[in-house]
């Protein structure tokens, strides 16, 4: 029964006299449910919206105990919660109550009670009623929108009078918690969902920094290695222009300031070995910023597909659509880290230049590579950019998402090109395939 239906009734016997008794037990009844519904409505936790509702449920039909058993992914009953009178917990192995009964209640989405169980095991063919020396049963669905999500059943090995008060209340109960735990189920994913979406964007970040740092190590070692280098032949050439010199004036005995002299040279080799240092210095950091892969074995389009899972419910990819079109490929080695941190950047560069862009996302496979390409229907690249990749993707450039990407596409031996179009950007790469 549901509770619209329960005070429907309730209103209608008071307006008897006749039923003044009836009303007033059920009034009661509405009172308890009503203190029910407020105990299960108080948290969103579904651990402790299952324990409210089966202790109400044993509290309220004066059972021995009660189990809750919800569907799970696989549309299959699973136990999650069981208690006996004294709220201690039940195991999961002590659930070894009649299947027939929950199956049943389940699948006809009908309540089933049982009072006097032991003088009918027609419900139960395999008698387990008789055997838990059960009197009676209590068995509801929990169904929400016309959706069964599950079963609460209670039992005891005394006889109870089972009534139409005591039936309305526990479907009604049963109407109740189904919604809260339906409710708690969907801030329980939505929980998941945060802490996975926090999670991936936090791999996505550390990944992004490592990049970027691994960069800015190369362009500054680059950089470095060709200052050092010039000074380095600067400071040299005058250290033997100054031992020239030396050698000049002895030759024509012409005098000199030897001291002067040893001076320049003495500050010319100090500038020397400082220079020396700095190249030590710059070719450190062009060995430590190149990047360890982490190659694995995957699935190129699953990676694409999870990176557009965790971006798609952010804030700014709201207005982008995202669409696919992938070709069956062959699995791939390739550090999925520095994958992912990829195509971030690509779909970054979409959204920074039109915010409601249509993103397509193609793969395919041709002669040992996977192939990837990803277009949009935003401004663009500038007209500079119809130049070849590797001429206008340099450490030099300010465009650090587009180095990025070429760095993490050479360090997998792979290609990466900017594809021309007459509306929007195309970007192509390509991993091979061993």
């Amino acid at each position: 029964m549901k509770f619209s239906e329960f005070k429907k009734n309730l209103e209608n016997n008071g307006k008897d006299s006749s039923n003044i008794g009836d009303s007033s037990e059920k009034a009661k009844n509405l009172e308890l449910i009503l203190d029910i519904v407020k105990s299960i409505n108080k948290t969103l936790i579904l651990e402790d919206v299952l324990e409210l509702v089966l202790k109400k449920a044993i509290q309220l039909t004066n059972s021995d105990r009660g189990f809750i058993v919800l569907k799970n992914s696989s549309g299959t009953l699973e136990y999650k919660i069981g208690l006996d009178s004294e709220n201690h917990s039940l195991p999961e192995d002590m659930f070894n109550v009649s299947t027939t009964v929950v199956q049943d209640v389940f699948s006809t989405g009908q309540s089933k009670f049982i009072e006097g169980a032991q003088s009918d095991t027609n419900s139960d063919p395999s008698k387990s009623i008789l055997r838990l020396e059960l009197q009676t049963i209590l068995c509801s669905p929990l169904i929400t929108e016309d959706k069964k999500i599950g079963v609460i059943y209670v039992d005891s090995r005394h006889l109870h009078k089972i009534n139409t008060e005591i039936t309305d209340t526990f479907e009604i109960l049963a109407g109740q918690a189904a919604t809260a735990i339906r409710n708690a189920q969907l801030y329980n994913g939505q929980i998941n969902a945060y802490n996975a979406l926090n999670e991936a964007n936090i791999q996505l970040i550390q990944a992004e920094r490592k990049a970027l740092k691994s960069s800015i190590d190369a362009e500054i070692g680059q950089s470095l290695q060709g200052l050092v280098h010039l000074a380095l032949l600067e400071t040299e050439s005058l250290m033997r222009t100054i031992e020239k010199t030396r050698k000049e004036f002895e030759a024509q005995n012409i005098s000199t300031d030897d001291i002067f002299l040893d001076r320049l040279k003495l500050k010319s080799k100090v500038a020397v070995d400082s220079i020396r240092n700095i190249q030590k210095y710059a070719q450190v950091l062009l060995e430590t910023s190149i990047m360890n892969l982490n190659k694995d074995t995957g699935d190129l389009n699953r990676t694409i597909q999870s990176v557009i899972k965790y971006l798609s419910p952010t804030k700014k990819y709201n207005k982008i659509v995202f669409k696919t079109e992938f070709s069956t490929i062959p699995l791939c080695t390739y550090d999925s880290e520095q994958m992912q941190h990829l195509l971030v950047h690509i779909y970054n560069n979409a959204v920074e230049a039109r915010v409601d862009s249509t993103i397509i996302t193609r793969s395919s496979y041709k002669e040992n590579q996977v192939i990837v390409e990803i277009e949009d229907n935003g401004p663009g690249f500038p007209i500079d950019f119809a130049k070849p990749f590797f001429e206008i993707i340099t450490a030099k450039k300010t465009s650090y998402g587009l180095y990025l990407c070429k760095s993490i596409i050479d360090r997998h031996n792979g290609h990466i090109t900017i594809l021309e179009r007459n509306k929007g950007a195309k970007i192509q790469f390509s991993l091979p395939v061993y």
